[in-house]
């Protein structure tokens, strides 16, 4: 489990702990921890493929996801990875090094090879043409090696943007491109999740002096 480098914020994270109530409920967050449960329970597929969460910001994608390897870990001893998008990204800019060449693959051989990954937020970046090779170069080696990935983004497809918050103006495909995203939907299951922000709704009322 600490070698999945889960954050502490997420380490209480469970399936059985993603509460549905009267006031936070509705079919896509009913139908998202229904496919979790499902997915974690018969891993693995006999077909390999991965899960790709999608839905505004505050909706419980990366709760699912990380309550899906956390089942895999403790009840099947799968190797997994957490990784959040923009942190890795970070991570690989510092590292460039004259002396060393070799820092940006050693960062994101782990991110290959992991048995399943979970690479959160993807999209979240601004989407330059050194962003979208980097999701194109970790993606299309996971998808070659026959490897699964769960991914979360806050952005959707073009044609749930009618339906989404206003806030989110951009398509997914606008953000890692066209390729990648034709990629996806061979690799991932596509489950949308729409809904209020959790954290706004109910979180402020956890905060008492």
């Amino acid at each position: 489990m600490e070698e999945a480098r889960i954050p502490i914020r997420y380490s209480h994270c469970e399936l059985e702990g993603f509460g549905l109530t009267d006031k936070w409920r509705n079919e896509s967050l009913e139908r998202a921890k229904s496919l979790a449960e499902l997915y974690a329970r018969e891993y693995p597929p006999s077909k390999p493929f991965g899960l790709l969460f999608m839905g505004p910001p505050g909706v419980g994608k990366t709760h699912l996801a990380v309550g899906i390897i956390r089942k895999l870990i403790r009840d099947k001893s799968v190797a997994c990875l957490f990784r959040t998008f923009p942190d890795l990204l970070k991570e690989i800019q510092m590292s460039y090094s004259a002396v060393s060449m070799s820092s940006e693959l050693s960062l994101l051989r782990p991110v290959m090879d992991a048995e399943v990954l979970l690479l959160d937020e993807l999209g979240a970046q601004t989407p330059s043409a050194w962003v979208k090779e980097t999701v194109g170069y970790i993606l299309n080696y996971r998808y070659v090696e026959n490897k699964v990935t769960i991914l979360t983004t806050n952005y959707l497809d073009q044609e749930d943007l009618k339906s989404a918050r206003k806030s989110v103006s951009f398509s997914l495909t606008e953000r890692i491109g066209e390729p990648m995203r034709s990629r996806l939907y061979e690799m991932c299951k596509t489950v949308v999740i729409q809904g209020e922000d959790f954290r706004q709704r109910f979180k402020p009322d956890e905060h008492r002096l």
